[in-house]
């Protein structure tokens, strides 16, 4: 029993020496060194740190397990386009009032010219005419005879005050109003609004306003020093107006009710059409164009036109937004919808700018020479034309890519416009381009 165990032990011995031995020499071939098997029999220790170096370096197979597991996971191609949605945009749930308006249920605009008065030193000045005359004719109202050409009228201002008169507004009803400098005034923080009738499209007075006016800004200076902020001409006075006669309008007697669009489009119109009519359970609305759905009130069952209404505008639709880009020169403002995706196209951009530049010389004569000292212009142009820039852009590509590209390409806001413009010609943008 115990030979076998010895036995047993002797042969594991041999294994081990054996792989101990492989491991020294696999070792020493990889670093260029060779040992026998009679060195290593003869130097123990040194066989054994060259197992334990060998066992902390890293092992052929090793590497080749990390390189093939490091590229198993392959990096994205940034030179490729990114991958277009998948699938239109989803549609937004809207009332069908948001969308539509009825047929003559609408506001209407009121104008009238009036005064104001209580400034302070920052109305209109004697060059303004009308101003004068109107004071006049005021103070000739009130009783008092003035000639117009010696009136101070640099604490008041001519101003025009508009208001919108609202559907179904009734005598008494409070409107906002808005008032205007028409003269030279500086500003109107401060004043007071007299008595000004609002008239209509029609000649008729349909409301009255009077009160002091709010202004969103100040003006103040002294000595050819001035500071201005916003628009200190244009005030609003909150509830300063009031209805003096209402606007007879019907609701019973529109037949069939017409609901318009506030944008054109014989989806929205057909979806619009399709919730009415499955509201009800049998047809009673008809989609005219695609800015126009008419109901019968008699094939509703509903007696009262305003409930009649109200339950159709409560009415939910999916409607699918249109893409559309608002560009404004005047003011660098662009505003691009989400849904907005643009076509595969290359822009290449550059500036080329012209610069002119004035310099004033002094031409002096020689002494005794009779001549005189004139100022002579020195005008120098210089032309810079910076090198193109240029941004690729995939197919399907989002607005945000669009964004980011262009401003790594450094491209101010009036460049923008410019590009999509350019885009726009090119039919890459799948979108309404408006300028306004």
């Amino acid at each position: 029993m115990d030979e076998g165990r010895n036995e047993m032990k002797l042969a594991m011995g041999r294994v081990i020496l054996a792989a101990t031995l492989l491991l020294v020499w696999s070792g020493a071939a990889a670093r260029g060194q060779e040992l026998s098997p009679d060195q290593a029999r003869k130097d123990p220790s040194r066989s054994t740190a060259l197992a334990q170096n060998e066992a902390n370096r890293i092992q052929p197979a090793t590497i080749e397990s990390l390189i093939s597991r490091e590229s198993a996971v392959s990096p994205p191609n940034l030179s490729q386009p990114a991958p277009p949605p998948q699938g239109p945009v989803a549609p937004v749930l809207v009332k069908i009032g948001d969308l539509t308006t009825v047929e003559g249920v609408r506001e209407n605009s009121l104008i009238g010219y009036g005064m104001v008065v209580g400034l302070t030193r920052t109305g209109d000045s004697q060059q303004t005419v009308f101003t004068t005359q109107t004071l006049a004719n005021i103070m000739q109202r009130m009783g008092a005879q003035i000639p117009p050409a010696t009136a101070r009228v640099n604490n008041i201002a001519a101003v025009f005050v508009t208001a919108t008169l609202p559907p179904f507004a009734r005598e008494g009803a409070v409107l906002d109003v808005t008032v205007s400098s028409i003269g030279d005034a500086k500003s109107l923080e401060g004043g007071m609004l007299l008595l000004t009738p609002l008239y209509g499209a029609d000649g008729q007075v349909y409301a009255a306003a009077q009160g002091p006016v709010a202004v969103g800004g100040f003006a103040a200076g002294a000595s050819g020093a001035t500071k201005q902020m916003n628009h200190p001409t244009i005030g609003r006075i909150p509830s300063g107006g009031r209805v003096e006669r209402s606007l007879s309008f019907d609701l019973n007697r529109l037949s069939p009710v017409s609901l318009l669009l506030r944008e054109s489009d014989f989806t929205t119109a057909g979806q619009i059409t399709d919730a009415i009519n499955s509201e009800f359970g049998h047809e009673v609305a008809t989609a005219r164009d695609g800015g126009r759905v008419d109901v019968n009130p008699e094939a509703t069952g509903i007696k009262n036109m305003t409930a009649l209404l109200a339950k159709v505008e409560n009415l939910v639709v999916a409607v699918h937004r249109r893409a559309r880009v608002v560009v404004n020169e005047r003011t660098g403002t662009v505003v691009i919808g989400k849904d907005v995706r643009l076509g595969a196209v290359s822009v290449l951009h550059g500036g080329y700018s012209v610069q002119v530049s004035t310099t004033l010389a002094v031409s002096q004569p020689n002494p005794l020479s009779q001549g005189k000292t004139e100022v002579t212009p020195q005008t120098d142009v210089q032309a810079k034309d910076s090198p193109a820039k240029r941004l690729e852009i995939g197919e399907g590509a989002s607005i945000d890519e669009l964004v980011s590209g262009l401003q790594a390409m450094g491209a101010s806001a009036r460049d923008v416009i410019s590009i999509l413009q350019a885009i726009k010609a090119a039919g890459a943008l799948d979108a309404d381009l408006e300028v306004i």
